[in-house]
């Protein structure tokens, strides 16, 4: 119980910041991106508190024995950059650029009820499973 509560407000306070940083408004990440006349430095500066606050944190908690909801961390093992992941991260890059949506502030979104927003979410699933459909049976990387 303690861990999806912990879970819970975790993601309540995510959203809470996306909203008050305007990260749910598609605009603010295009603006980001658009680096000719009408450039929005907004999104580095909330990239570089979410930095300052992860410098922090993983500083701190390689110091804690235990999580308080859990018996031990569990931490990512896959240490490998090869081109499956290359072309993921290309992928999610060129996405969130032309639609200037990242799936936690696209979900967030929803909120506001914009047609565009349901029809990105809607795509992002599809896309995300159709995604996993390719690789689990055409992707053929020894790892």
């Amino acid at each position: 119980m303690g861990k999806n509560v912990s879970a819970l407000c975790v993601g309540l306070i995510f959203g809470f910041g996306l909203g008050l940083s305007q990260m749910v408004n598609p605009e603010k990440i295009i603006g980001f991106f658009n680096l000719s006349d009408a450039w929005d430095p907004s999104l580095a500066f909330v990239m570089i508190g979410a930095l300052a606050i992860s410098f922090i944190a993983f500083r701190y908690i390689p110091k804690i024995k235990k999580p308080l909801f859990s018996n031990n961390f569990e931490i990512p093992e896959g240490k490998i950059i090869n081109t499956k992941l290359i072309l993921e991260a290309i992928i999610f890059g060129v996405g969130w650029g032309i639609s200037g949506f990242c799936p936690g502030p696209a979900i967030s979104s929803i909120s506001y009820g914009y047609f565009e927003t349901i029809i990105f979410v809607g795509s992002m699933i599809m896309g995300a499973l159709l995604g996993k459909i390719i690789i689990n049976n055409f992707w053929k990387e020894k790892t």
